[in-house]
């Protein structure tokens, strides 16, 4: 059986009408969805456009009996935004790793070794490298040139304080440093750091897959994702992350 409406019914109506009945001039202010039992209206946001289909739509069951509707558009928003996350989370990740080998001392003179030093300032704390100049004169010293005499000590101090093992030489003028060559006792030391800092890099990783995948797995229980989609994009966010990680 068919109803069609000459004007905007009321939603007594349309929660009157039997499951069989379809309607076939859909008001374009109120998109229609189809329930299990009857058919069901909620009023439409501003602007809604008068060609939209139902083909085009996922509707959900709201607490008053109500439908709320989202277009393919917006889910497709919502899963880009969750990979488009994940993936910043995971470039940000191996930059941090990155950056925690670089500070590992071994036997050649990097500047990079200095970048976690942290300097108290003007009673605020700083980085190093953005208060002074650091350069290596040749393959086993860092010579530090602060941009500011005064605060000499106050990095001095700080070199002292870090785990990197250097005794600083300070003439008043600049910092020099010599990277000693690497003992077999401090080897096996670095070699544990690198490991330690590895491991905690894929626990972070898999952490961020994981809180991907509970994302996908929320839109599957709202039913805007199948798990076939579920299962592909796991497999997609698999991919990036090996990706990621082996750089």
């Amino acid at each position: 059986m068919a109803t069609q409406f000459s004007s905007k019914p009321s939603f007594k109506t349309l929660l009157s009408l039997p499951a069989c009945h379809t309607v076939l001039k859909i008001i374009p202010t109120v998109p229609v969805c189809v329930s299990g039992t009857r058919l069901l209206a909620t009023p439409a946001p501003p602007n809604f456009p008068a060609n939209r289909s139902l083909s085009n739509t996922w509707c959900k069951r709201g607490k008053r009996g109500f439908v709320r509707c989202a277009t393919i558009e917006e889910i497709e928003a919502e899963k880009s935004s969750i990979e488009k996350d994940a993936k910043a989370r995971m470039e940000k990740t191996i930059e941090t790793v990155r950056t925690n080998f670089n500070s590992i001392r071994t036997g050649r003179a990097n500047p990079s070794m200095l970048d976690k030093i942290e300097v108290e300032y003007y009673g605020t704390p700083v980085s190093l490298k953005s208060i002074a100049q650091i350069s290596t004169p040749d393959a086993s010293s860092l010579l530090v040139q602060p941009y500011d005499k005064s605060s000499l000590k106050s990095i001095e101090k700080a070199i002292v304080s870090s785990d990197l093992g250097l005794t600083p030489n300070n003439d008043g003028e600049v910092i020099r440093l010599s990277i000693p060559q690497l003992t077999s006792e401090r080897r096996k030391e670095m070699s544990k750091m690198v490991a330690k800092l590895a491991e905690e890099g894929k626990v972070a990783l898999r952490n961020i897959r994981r809180d991907a995948l509970k994302a996908y797995e929320k839109l599957e229980k709202e039913k805007k994702l199948s798990e076939d989609n579920v299962k592909d994009l796991s497999g997609d966010l698999q991919v990036e992350l090996e990706s990621i990680a082996q750089r």
